[in-house]
């Protein structure tokens, strides 16, 4: 697959580091997975992250990569969840145990090439198809109050019970939030964060500072990092940003903030954690490089 045409504007803006990772998120699961895999089973370190999480159920961190779902602790090597080494695109924790996720069968599974969207209950040990099977690849997915939102084939796509789909808005964008209350979705931009207050049917114009990932876990914390890895935040919705900190290892793959306080990042040489709102980071994970 080819660069989604709003990585290939960003690029324009911030250089060729998101172009590189858009490459290798695209790459679906029939090239390369066995390889990535084996690169992760031997050194213990992680590959192509395109998202992060925490089930509330028990605090864990779950990392979705280019070959399955992984577990991550400070003391031990990533742990592959289940037996599913799937190339997980989309992912967003949306309760107890309960995750979904889009992406792409891997090699030699009876999975398609475009999973559509797919949700576990058994925090990532099976996962069962909800909609969309062999048709839609979700590469940013997001949800508040019930309602789930996606960023699929260069539109907004919503849903309330992941199995019937509403097509908004049509633009060009990397990554999406949606605020707490549902009433705001963000998307990022080549122009800057572009937000809607209709639900993703119509977007106002891109404003700077550009941002490459964005994470809302509560109405006064917003977080964003930009293309270099410099992760900033928000109290009014993304009106004006204040910067926190750089996270180590420069371009970031995903962002996820669990609170104001938590936040976890992954960039190109490792899973990152704060738990001081962002200011300070260590190490969770590394990435094979």
């Amino acid at each position: 697959m080819t660069a989604r045409p709003a990585v290939s504007k960003l690029l324009a803006v911030v250089g060729a580091s998101i172009a590189s990772l858009a490459l290798a998120a695209c790459g679906g699961g029939s090239e390369g997975t066995d390889t990535a895999a084996d690169a992760s089973d031997s050194s213990g370190a992680l590959s192509h992250v395109h998202g992060l999480g925490v089930d509330p159920a028990d605090g864990r961190v779950y990392v979705a990569t280019h070959t399955g779902v992984y577990t991550v602790t400070k003391a031990g090597k990533p742990k592959l969840v289940g037996d599913s080494r799937d190339d997980f695109m989309g992912f967003t924790v949306t309760g107890e145990n309960t995750f979904v996720a889009s992406g792409h069968g891997a090699e030699g599974s009876d999975r398609p090439g475009n999973v559509g969207l797919i949700e576990t209950k058994d925090a990532g040990r099976t996962w069962t198809s909800r909609s969309l099977s062999g048709e839609a690849d979700f590469h940013s997915l997001d949800s508040a109050k019930g309602t789930l939102y996606g960023y699929e084939g260069g539109r907004i796509r919503v849903s309330s019970d992941l199995k019937s789909w509403e097509d908004r808005a049509t633009l060009e964008a990397l990554d999406l939030a949606v605020s707490p209350a549902g009433d705001k979705l963000l998307v990022t931009t080549a122009d800057g964060v572009a937000a809607s207050t209709d639900g993703g049917r119509t977007f106002g114009k891109g404003a700077e500072p550009v941002q490459a990932y964005l994470s809302w876990p509560a109405e006064k914390s917003l977080f964003g990092i930009d293309p270099s890895g410099k992760l900033s935040g928000s109290a009014d919705g993304g009106k004006t940003w204040k910067q926190h900190a750089t996270v180590p290892g420069g371009q970031p793959q995903a962002l996820t903030a669990v609170d104001a306080d938590h936040v976890l990042a992954a960039t190109q040489d490792g899973v990152y954690e704060s738990v001081d709102g962002g200011k300070t980071f260590t190490e969770l994970a590394p990435l094979a490089s």
